[in-house]
């Protein structure tokens, strides 16, 4: 009896509109001073109603203040009784004949207290599950708010599928409102298309407590959707599945993007593939034409000499201007052959990475060029130039191009000035550049400059096969660089070419 008591007061001193403390045993003394007059009061007019005055005494005490004071009240009611009531009268003793009847008050006394006391605990007990229920509902209440908030759909369903929650945001992605789904089986409601075996994902989800992909489900109207699905495993206090809360994102538009990329891709990876073919088919037909080609023309070349020699000087001038424009087309197709040729060459070779002094390139290609400069007064003004990592013939004849052109388009100067150097404003490439004060040109045909066959000046004025700088682009760009120019009419030009600090062989 003592634990249920000592917990039963641990309850009531703890609980709401309980007196604690002094006032307890303080409540027990009034009750049974108040009772104690009553009596008195009572007994003077001859109802003796004593006993009933100190049962009430001690139960008002056991509901509000507790079994120990209640106690405390039984005593005092026992000695008041005994004391102002029990013959003979304002002593303790009593006699024989009054301990049956005070043996009954008191244990009717203690069993009227220990009930009030056991109903005390369950109210005390239902009023805190009652708040706690409160509170738990007043929770769960602010977070379906929080999830009515967010714009993603939300749902919560239990082990058999069936709704239990539906969010907003559901209503908004699905087309059904809260009632209308909730208590209906998820998946028979959306028609979800499952990319595996349900079996398989419960078994996940069970085993990891989270699992994601993506289905494709139907709305209200019948519309398909494709959405990215989270689930989550909730578990009761025993670790058993007690529900599943799934989080959807409509994917819909992101995933017919990636179905037209994709779609794009293999449409270009085709056309790509067509391109190079083509290009394979191009330069081999480029290489067996200038290849063929070269042996007829030698052979024209060869005949006008001789015709030159056998005419001699007895020649008109007519036949002389003829057999000089055969002399000359021929050697002018020659050197056209030979760039397509060389053309033709840099697509199919194999680069040959090392390290290449570009210095010494530069130097290289003026030893070349030094029969064009012939006795032209040039001022050269050569920067240093770094070590990078390429192809060395190829990049020399990316040189010898550049330079070439700048030797030919200063030839109308007077006085002509070449500069070669490097930038070093980029951090990932090397950027060099060839700049002249030659006869320039419109930049609106900056695009025709690196085409193949492209001219922008006649060929009476300078000559030239157009095919050097369509030889520069292809080589810059199968080093991962890029080539362009700048420049104005009659105010010289500048050609830019970018090398990668890192090449893969």
């Amino acid at each position: 009896m003592n634990q249920p008591t000592s917990k039963s007061n641990k309850i009531l001193e703890h609980a709401p509109g309980v007196l604690s403390g002094l006032q307890r045993y303080g409540l027990a003394i009034l009750s049974v001073l108040v009772a104690l007059l009553g009596s008195v009061l009572l007994d003077y007019f001859q109802y003796h109603a004593g006993a009933l005055l100190f049962f009430i005494a001690v139960t008002v005490t056991a509901w509000y203040a507790g079994v120990r004071a209640a106690m405390l009240a039984l005593i005092l009611s026992s000695l008041s009784s005994i004391y102002f009531f029990a013959e003979p009268r304002f002593t303790l003793w009593i006699g024989t004949v009054d301990i049956p009847p005070m043996l009954i008050f008191v244990g009717f006394t203690v069993l009227v207290a220990w009930f009030s006391t056991l109903q005390r605990r369950s109210e005390t007990d239902l009023r805190e599950a009652l708040d706690k229920l409160k509170m738990e509902s007043a929770e769960k209440a602010q977070r379906a708010g929080l999830l009515d908030l967010t714009h993603d759909s939300i749902f919560v369903r239990n082990m058999d599928d069936v709704i239990t929650f539906w969010n907003r945001g559901a209503e908004e992605l699905y087309g059904w409102k809260a009632q209308d789904a909730i208590g209906k089986s998820a998946h028979e409601l959306l028609q979800t298309n499952f990319p595996m075996p349900i079996e398989r994902i419960r078994a996940e989800l069970v085993c990891g407590g989270r699992w994601d992909g993506e289905f494709e489900k139907t709305k209200a109207d019948g519309t398909k959707v494709i959405v990215s699905s989270r689930w989550s495993l909730q578990r009761d206090g025993h670790g058993q599945p007690l529900s599943i809360l799934a989080t959807n994102n409509d994917i819909t538009d992101h995933k017919l993007r990636e179905r037209q990329i994709q779609a794009l891709n293999t449409d270009l990876e085709k056309r790509t593939a067509e391109l190079e073919a083509t290009n394979k088919e191009l330069e081999a037909f480029a290489y067996t034409v200038s290849h063929d080609l070269r042996a007829p023309v030698r052979h024209m070349l060869g005949f006008a000499e001789l015709l030159q020699k056998d005419l001699g000087f007895d020649a008109s001038e007519k036949a002389r201007h003829f057999q000089s424009q055969i002399t000359d087309s021929a050697k002018r197709m020659g050197l056209l052959i030979d760039d397509l040729l060389a053309f033709s060459r840099i697509s199919r070779a194999e680069n040959h990475t090392t390290e290449v002094n570009l210095n010494n390139l530069v130097q290289e290609a003026l030893i070349e060029l030094k029969g064009e400069s012939g006795e032209r007064d040039i001022v050269w003004n050569i920067g240093a130039l770094p070590v990078c990592n390429g192809d060395r013939s190829m990049l020399r004849l990316v040189l010898v191009n550049l330079i070439s052109n700048a030797v030919k388009f200063t030839s109308t100067r007077s006085q002509a000035r070449i500069e070669i150097g490097c930038s070093d404003q980029n951090e990932d490439a090397f950027v060099m550049f060839v700049k002249d004060n030659g006869v320039g040109f419109d930049m609106r045909y900056e695009k025709k400059l690196f085409g193949v066959f492209q001219r922008l000046h006649s060929r009476d004025a300078f000559e030239g096969t157009g095919i050097g700088l369509a030889t520069v682009q292809r080589i810059v760009n199968r080093h991962g660089g890029i080539v362009w120019a700048e420049a104005d009419v009659d105010e010289g030009a500048s050609f830019y070419f970018s090398l990668p600090k890192a090449i893969e062989a």
